[in-house]
């Protein structure tokens, strides 16, 4: 995923987009769209994006239009694109999710903030307390949020959540904290893009030694611990942490990843058992790179977005 695109595919579903002005024929269902044959098809159970525009109405109505419009008993998948109005105003999407949870009983997958740069800058994207979301929402099964300002999490338990992804130019270490206070047994996929100080991400390796540990994530087989500007001490971390070993997949990019990152990893315990190690957007050296790759034959190794190693004006790849 990337901050400069919205989504077209989530979880596996089609995202469509809700259109207030087509809520009438949202509300007879894809059967009666396909039956006229018209331009707006409505694939079966989609991820329905819900999302206002700057000059557009207050993200409330249009959400209040999306429940009553859609079947929202039926609808598993749901984007919330932007939720700003004239004024730099924002709606708070978590209260009106709360708020509407014994009407989304099957809500399973939660994209929170599908907003690219153009709309708003991922640092500036406001967010609130997620934690009431894990309540409200018992059989929800992935949440994604994207956007640090304002973001507040407290340790949950949560027994059906397998994938969570936090993007974010600037990850605050209590959520990070946070992450690994929580009881999720079902957790398999956990990122979190950590950010640059400069935008609040001040977490630390030894903020992220107890998820490296990974005593408290029994299921976890993906770790993306991204988008740092301290992305070689987390490869020198990673590089003996008992959580590698269980682990399926692996990514470090979208940070300041440099030769000295690299060479610990390959100094460290063995990769080949990982089916993808991601350092896409990193600063490798032509030679570290085909010392990676001869390093984990079967392994993929995402090596795209080099940026120049003699860069003196190196940058992750979200911050502001």
């Amino acid at each position: 995923m990337g901050v400069h695109e919205h989504l077209t595919v989530y979880d596996g579903r089609a995202v469509v987009d809700f259109d207030p002005e087509l809520g009438e024929l949202c509300a007879t269902g894809p059967e009666l769209v396909r039956e006229l044959d018209l331009a707006w098809p409505v694939p079966p159970e989609p991820a329905w994006r819900v999302r206002t525009y700057y000059d557009g109405p207050a993200f409330d109505e249009v959400f209040a239009e999306f429940l009553d419009a859609v079947d929202a008993a039926r609808v598993t998948h749901l984007v919330i694109g932007f939720y700003g109005s004239r004024g730099d105003s924002f709606a708070d999407p978590v209260e009106l999710l709360v708020d509407a949870a014994g009407r989304l009983p099957r809500l399973r997958a939660l994209f929170l903030g599908d907003i690219v740069s153009e709309e708003h800058e991922i640092s500036w994207i406001p967010q609130s307390d997620i934690t009431p979301l894990f309540a409200a929402f018992p059989g929800l099964g992935r949440l994604d949020v994207r956007g640090g300002r304002g973001l507040a999490l407290r340790p949950v338990s949560h027994e059906s959540l397998r994938m969570l992804r936090l993007e974010s130019g600037g990850l605050p270490r209590e959520i990070v904290r946070a992450v690994h206070e929580s009881d999720l047994p079902s957790l398999d996929h956990l990122d979190l893009w950590l950010g640059s100080p400069a935008y609040g991400g001040d977490a630390r390796i030894e903020d992220l030694r107890p998820i490296l540990d990974g005593a408290r994530l029994p299921a976890l087989r993906h770790l993306g611990l991204e988008d740092s500007e301290i992305q070689d001490e987390i490869a020198q971390a990673v590089a003996g942490a008992p959580i590698v070993a269980r682990l399926e997949s692996l990514s470090l990019g979208l940070g300041l990843l440099t030769d000295t990152g690299a060479e610990a990893l390959l100094s460290g315990q063995p990769l080949t058992h990982l089916e993808l190690l991601d350092l896409r957007h990193h600063y490798l050296s032509d030679a570290m790179m085909d010392r990676l790759e001869d390093a984990l034959p079967d392994t993929e190794v995402d090596l795209d977005r080099a940026r120049d190693p003699e860069d003196e004006w190196r940058m992750i790849a979200a911050a502001e």
